[in-house]
């Protein structure tokens, strides 16, 4: 076994295995970009090296800086994590040039399964059913329509080099594809530096069902399915393992089906082979097609170990460090159900937009287990992916399961950025996910009720105002009050898209009375908590800079209002195009004098690895175009100004 190994990566998955090193005994090296210097993964570690810059390309996808770092350390293996260089086949041969293992597959393996055209080809070959598609060398645009054509519409156009969504689209008429076409190729270059595209039969009701793999080169193993069907924007949101409705005849399909794949490349290591899978007549050996392979660790791998008691990151080091398969396939079983959430730093009411901001309160619940790369404090950097955490449950059955998911989340506290916390409660809570009746069309389908967000109650906003004024003691003489201070006070809080005026004054016993508009309650913290107008109230109230949060439901955070402060004007509404977030201006398209209609692309920001299409809130005319494309904007920036007053 090694005896220390560098892991080129951060975050969660970096502090992942780092946990099992540590059990192990193996010291660990963390690599840092400036953004990183106080992260966790950089705390976490036996020893840190510093490698560059807040850009991934100046650090993290720096592989000569990694190796280095490496040879300096003294580290005899590297662990990619995922992302990054984690499936770069030429980032491999430089590892193992150096002298060093890499912990992962060959790069021989890599560059079959990297492209995937070539790789679906290969599969064919392997036995492992297909989509049907056109996965050919010719990227002439009418070529490629002609192709869509001929598979028949709905298609979906995936970049050859893809993953994570990016690259791809759904075309449902040939009007539509050029458009399509563009947008993808253009998308697809960005992120991969290779625009190519194949195009594949779009499945009207499909699942999207993976399978866990493990190999040692020579013979491979399979650890059961994963379920990953509940998707937004290609974007996996909540991921369980077993799949629902799984029958034995076609676990043993696709589990024999995903280990030819792995043994046809000489796989070693953890890998998943991914299938998307025709849910509209139940699940049936027939039904399921293979997709790409993934060349790594997969995020969602903890609902695996969950349910089989494996350590992947474990088996990847000693399987890494020259061991054979640590066990059979008759040696492996499933023991219950598990889920995992993908909690995200993003503003669901304006399309998932992906948030940063410092987490001024940060709590996860007993009883789960919380991946996460983040402490209170840090800041969610635009530079990287804005995961929080992943949290996963495990229960005996997966109605049991599904109610522990929905506890966990409830107990989960994030306060200083906006998170995606609302909606997956909404959507561990859906009628049709509880089913088990799931399909990646599922979120889509019903996104106005799931991305709802939820109003506070009257109770809720009593305790805000409590919290705002620093009273959450319990009764006795109240915290703020004092004999000379007036016996009301006023706050303004700001929250849920509107301003809440609330009155506190002192009672007798030292409970108090918040008044918002004509509704007055009596509020009192005793030993056993919160109490309003007598009946209890599970909260948590914290006090935080300029706001306050109350842990109740979903979670409720409200600015507090400085009553000194002037109000700014407007800026022009929706006639001023700001930046939603830090970011790289892709594409500007319009000019001054040219006249706009609301809902009209205007420009195309990239930001946290994915392009935002910014659009145009009202009919009008083009003012002003304040940035051109290739300019690097901060949140806020102005980018784009209409005339004011109607077009």
């Amino acid at each position: 076994m090694f005896r220390k190994i560098l892991i080129a990566n951060r975050g969660e998955i970096a502090c992942r295995v780092i946990d099992t090193c540590r059990r192990m005994g193996v010291g660990t090296v963390a690599v840092y970009s400036d953004a990183d210097a106080r992260a966790r993964h950089v705390a976490m570690a036996d020893e840190t090296v510093w490698i560059g810059g807040a850009r991934p390309a100046e650090s993290y996808l720096r592989a000569d800086a990694i190796i280095a770092a490496a040879q300096a350390t003294g580290a005899e293996a590297i662990h990619p994590g995922y992302g990054f260089l984690s499936e770069n086949p030429e980032f491999v041969e430089a590892v193992e040039a150096a002298g060093l293992v890499f912990i992962g597959p060959s790069a021989a393996a890599i560059r079959a399964m990297g492209l995937k055209d070539a790789a679906k080809a290969l599969m064919e070959e392997a036995g492992v059913p297909v989509v049907p598609g056109y996965h050919g060398a010719n990227q002439d645009p009418e070529h490629l329509a002609g192709a869509a054509d001929a598979i028949g519409y709905p298609v979906l156009i995936k970049a050859v080099a893809g993953g994570g969504g990016k690259g791809m689209r759904r075309v449902d008429a040939p009007a539509r594809f050029m458009e399509a076409l563009e947008s993808a190729k253009g998308e697809a270059a960005t992120a991969f530096g290779n625009e190519a595209v194949l195009i594949e039969k779009y499945v009207e009701k499909p699942r999207h069902i993976e399978v866990q793999v493990f190999g040692d080169g020579a013979r491979a193993v399979h650890l059961f399915e994963r379920d990953c069907s509940l998707q937004r924007r290609h974007q996996k949101v909540i991921e369980e393992a077993p799949a629902p409705g799984m029958t034995a005849e076609m676990r043993a399909a696709m589990g024999q089906a995903a280990v030819r794949a792995a043994e046809a490349i000489g796989y070693s290591g953890a890998g998943t082979v991914e299938f998307i899978v025709d849910g509209a007549r139940g699940l049936r050996p027939d039904g399921f097609w293979f997709m790409e392979m993934n060349t790594r660790l997969q995020v969602e791998h903890p609902v695996t170990e969950a349910i089989t008691g494996v350590d992947l990151v474990e088996w990847q080091l000693r399987v890494a460090a020259g061991e054979d398969l640590p066990a059979r396939q008759d040696e492996l079983a499933i023991d219950g159900h598990a889920f995992e959430a993908r909690l995200y730093a993003e503003d669901v009411p304006k399309g998932f937009l992906p948030a940063t901001g410092v987490l001024r309160h940060l709590r996860f619940p007993e009883g789960a287990r919380a991946e996460t790369g983040v402490r209170a404090g840090d800041e969610i950097s635009p530079w990287y992916d804005p995961m929080i955490a992943k949290i996963i449950v495990h229960g005996p059955t997966r109605a049991v399961a599904l109610r522990k998911l929905d506890a966990a989340l409830a107990g989960c506290q994030v306060a200083g950025s906006v998170t995606n916390l609302g909606f997956l409660r909404a959507l561990a809570g859906h009628a049709g996910f509880a089913a088990g009746d799931v399909d990646t069309g599922l979120i889509e389908r019903d996104l106005a009720a799931l991305a709802a967000v939820p109003v506070a109650s009257s109770r809720v906003r009593a305790l805000a105002a409590m919290g705002a004024l620093g009273l959450t003691g319990e009764a006795g003489p109240v915290e703020g009050f004092t004999l000379w201070a007036p016996l009301r006070r006023s706050v303004m809080l700001r929250g849920e898209g509107e301003e809440i005026a609330a009155g506190v004054e002192v009672l007798p016993g030292g409970a108090a009375r918040v008044t918002l508009g004509d509704v007055a309650q009596e509020v009192v913290r005793d030993g056993a908590g919160w109490r309003v107008d007598g009946a209890p109230v599970l909260a948590e109230v914290v006090a935080l800079e300029g706001s306050v949060a109350v842990f109740h439901g979903d979670g409720h955070v409200f600015e507090v209002v400085d009553p000194l402060a002037v109000a700014a004007a407007a800026g022009g509404g929706a006639g001023r195009i700001e930046a939603p977030m830090p970011g790289l201006v892709k594409a500007v398209f319009v000019g001054p004098g040219d006249a706009v209609s609301a809902g009209d692309r205007l420009a195309v920001l990239e930001a946290m690895k994915m392009e935002h299409a910014l659009t145009a809130g009202r009919d009008g005319i083009v003012a002003e175009v304040l940035v051109e494309a290739g300019a690097q904007v901060e949140a806020g920036a102005a980018l784009i100004v209409l005339e004011e007053g109607e077009p």
